[in-house]
């Protein structure tokens, strides 16, 4: 399987194509990384160095791609946090040419905006183009609970209603929807649920919620989820490994005391997930 990954990137910490380049490597992927930013760190510590690389610059390197003649060969494009609309219609016009030189080719979105506990975080203009143009281009996408709502414009609060808005979502366009940090207030204390939702049905598992915060799992779930379902069309199995892997990276993470991921350290648990978390049919 290849993957064109077009994401930011830092030298320190993992976010972006940081994160998701080697958890894709570590269980057979090959990627072709494209850098949307070359940061010192990721700017959740407020200070960080380093150039926006210009949507020319992106899709030059994407053109250089092309141009290998590599195109016909990409099983998946991925992208994540989008910081302008310049770069969603590169990507946009990356999908577009990926998919006429292979028509079995699928775009996965992460459509970063938000969380809970901060809101919206990105420019007023992304929300927009995301409903409106990347959306409706993509195959998969894997928002969190909060930026699902913020996507469909509605309100989701228990499983009814995340599934209602998962509808409105793919009603949108995208076939598959991974949904994030979904909370409900019939689910245990001190847990946290995923969900997907595919033509084939809908699935959902439940871990122990791990009190911190992790910069760059969303992008690593993004990725794993995406290779996973790609490769075996399976989304239960898909979930299940996604989850134990990313459960077993933040819990790694935890016990480190450590901010970043502990991605280098925690690999073994992308190679070899273990099945640790019931996946249950909902529909």
């Amino acid at each position: 399987m290849k993957i064109l990954s077009i994401q930011s990137a830092v030298a320190y910490g993992h976010v972006g194509n940081s994160a998701a380049v080697f958890p894709l490597q570590r269980i057979g992927v090959e990627v072709l990384p494209v850098y949307t930013v070359n940061f010192s760190n990721h700017t959740g510590y407020g200070a960080w160095r380093g150039p926006l690389i210009s949507p020319d610059d992106v899709r030059d390197v994407i053109l250089g791609i092309e141009e290998r003649g590599v195109f016909g060969e990409i099983d998946v494009v991925l992208s994540g946090y989008q910081g302008g609309e310049g770069i969603g219609d590169v990507i946009l016009d990356a999908v577009a040419r990926v998919k006429a030189a292979n028509p079995d080719a699928v775009y996965a979105c992460d459509p970063v905006m938000g969380n809970a506990k901060s809101g919206c975080f990105v420019a007023p203009a992304i929300p927009i183009l995301l409903r409106e143009r990347v959306v409706p281009a993509a195959d998969i996408i894997t928002p969190n609970q909060f930026e699902l709502g913020f996507l469909t414009e509605t309100d989701p609060r228990d499983l009814d209603s995340t599934l209602a808005s998962v509808d409105a979502a793919r009603a949108m366009g995208p076939s598959t929807v991974l949904v994030t940090s979904v909370e409900r207030p019939d689910q245990p204390l001190d847990t946290i649920e995923m969900l997907a939702v595919t033509p084939e049905g809908a699935w959902i598992v439940q871990t122990p919620r791990i009190p911190m915060k992790a910069n760059g799992s969303g992008d690593v779930t993004a990725a794993l989820f995406t290779a996973h379902y790609r490769s075996t069309g399976d989304a239960a199995d898909a979930l299940a490994k996604t989850v134990s892997s990313v459960f077993d990276l933040l819990t790694l993470t935890h016990e480190s005391g450590q901010r970043e991921l502990q991605l280098v350290e925690a690999q073994e648990f992308y190679a070899h997930p273990r099945a640790q978390f019931p996946v249950t049919r909902i529909r």
